[in-house]
């Protein structure tokens, strides 16, 4: 609801589509800057902590777009400040809230816990704007952002209820600064998870500025209105959502690598069909495979990490998982933007498909040299 009310709003303050992709950016930016020292922060603090926290500030966030927009004052700057304070908290609530996972239910667990935490997340983003699209026409933008500050009211509500308060990591004789190298050298040391993280790279972003791409084809391409929004960011949720119950329902083994790059070469290919569909329904279908796929790709790199992992190194594990799902994602959008206000929303969604389809292929290239060279023993 977030989502849909907030990009729609800064069209109607802007009617630019470089500022809607700005707005991402301000909204993502600090998860760039901050996630890896956030990651650290995660293995020192109570988990439960953090994320209740998070949750209280959000809605707090959530009620001051809503006095705002009630009242008649909001300016952009209003919605691009909120934007910042926002990402700061998602910066260092999103390492912690990963890594609570396998405090709350265990190692074996783990793969089905990540499926059915995105099962949750994308079940949102399905009744969300839909209902989002429904209020902004009946009520007006502040009732939906009213009701999603009253959203993460009671999400924190029932953070607060979980016995389970996360565990620190002992902070022995190393800095802070030696704890957060640590967490780099064993990602940048590990093969597996240098490739995992390409492909977590390219599909964060070329396929998550859903809230640059869908606005501006419903409106400049589509010609439809908020409800056409709402089915179209709908149809993305139903599809991710039956993704990760695919996923979590396939098995408890760590994702094979070729099926998550698989699906993100589906997702990519679906943005490149996306820029020649004309029909409201068409781009439903194309928008659900995109929104199936992308989910099995980024979940299952969830689940990979969380798996292969230390438990004394999860929280900066995740928090680089962080930096690139959420702080590469202000490049993305911002180039979706300009792109589009540039040469059209058609232009920037081939763009995108195409770049991804391109680096996907150097991943699987270096990846097989390399694999050549380890089983060649003159190498």
């Amino acid at each position: 609801m977030q989502s849909v009310a907030q990009s729609w709003l800064v069209l109607q303050i802007t009617d630019s589509p470089f500022r809607l992709g700005l707005i991402s950016t301000f909204m993502f930016g600090p998860m760039l800057l901050f996630s890896i020292p956030a990651g650290a922060v995660a293995d020192r603090l109570p988990k439960r902590r953090v994320v209740v926290t998070s949750a209280l500030i959000q809605a707090a966030m959530g009620l001051t777009l809503t006095v705002l927009v009630a009242t008649g004052a909001i300016r952009y700057w209003h919605v691009a400040t909120i934007a910042v304070v926002w990402g700061l908290v998602n910066a260092l609530d999103t390492p912690a809230r990963q890594a609570f996972l396998v405090d709350l239910v265990g190692r074996d667990d783990v793969g089905n816990a990540i499926a059915l935490n995105s099962v949750a997340f994308n079940g949102a983003r399905i009744v969300g704007p839909a209902v989002a699209g429904v209020l902004i026409g009946a009520f007006g933008l502040g009732a939906a952002f009213l009701v999603n500050a009253f959203a993460g009211l009671i999400g924190a509500l029932a953070l607060a209820a979980v016995r389970t308060s996360g565990t620190r990591v002992p902070r022995g004789d190393a800095s802070f600064g030696q704890q957060i190298l640590e967490g780099l050298r064993y990602a940048g040391g590990t093969a597996r998870v240098r490739r995992l993280l390409g492909v977590l790279f390219v599909v964060t972003i070329t396929i998550f500025n859903f809230s640059v791409y869908i606005p501006l084809l419903t409106r400049d391409v589509l010609a439809q209105g908020p409800g056409t929004f709402g089915l179209l960011m709908a149809a993305i949720g139903i599809g991710a959502m039956t993704g990760a119950f695919a996923l979590g329902a396939a098995s408890r083994a760590e994702p094979p690598f070729p099926l998550l790059a698989a699906a993100a070469a589906v997702s990519c290919a679906g943005l490149v069909a996306l820029s020649a569909v004309t029909d409201v329904w068409i781009a439903a279908v194309v928008l659900l495979i995109v929104g199936l796929a992308s989910i099995v790709a980024v979940a299952g790199v969830n689940t990979a990490l969380q798996m292969m992992a230390p438990d004394a190194l999860r929280g900066r594990v995740m928090s680089i998982y962080t930096l690139i799902f959420g702080g590469v994602f202000p490049f993305g959008a911002f180039l979706a933007g300009a792109t589009a206000e540039t040469w059209g929303v058609r232009t920037a969604l081939a763009g995108a498909g195409g770049f991804g389809l391109l680096v996907l292929a150097l991943i699987l290239v270096a990846g097989g040299r390399r694999a050549l060279a380890v089983s060649d023993p003159s190498g």
